[in-house]
């Protein structure tokens, strides 16, 4: 019993901890008229981030990306929605886009840290 105790007192500290450390890395995305901005992101390879997207419409929409395995629902007029993406492969590209309005789309591309 004691073990599982500080398995699952183990196991808070590292989930309580990855978003304090992802923090640094968030992408802000706003939707607005169905339209993304920015729609073209660069984000370093090999990295885990967060987006933060913000939807400005007066409709719900549906964030999602096949490529990046992720779906979430945000309610219109200044809803606010987070994911976590990553870490993604160095010089490829990833799509996203509003399920609920399919012209609505946008790409994120891994980059190579230059030297």
């Amino acid at each position: 019993m004691r073990g599982m105790r500080l398995t699952g007192w183990v196991a808070f500290v590292l989930v309580a901890s990855i978003p304090a450390a992802l923090a640094d890395s968030a992408v802000t995305i706003t939707l607005k008229d169905h339209h993304f901005t920015p729609d073209s992101i660069a984000v370093p390879a090999g990295q885990r981030f967060r987006i933060e997207l913000t939807n400005l419409d007066s409709t719900v929409s549906e964030f999602e990306s096949y490529d990046m395995h992720f779906e979430k629902i945000v309610v219109g007029n200044g809803g606010k929605i987070h994911v976590f993406a990553g870490p993604l492969h160095p010089g490829q590209t990833y799509k996203f886009f509003d399920d609920y309005n399919p012209d609505s789309q946008g790409t994120i591309t891994a980059t190579t840290k230059k030297d």
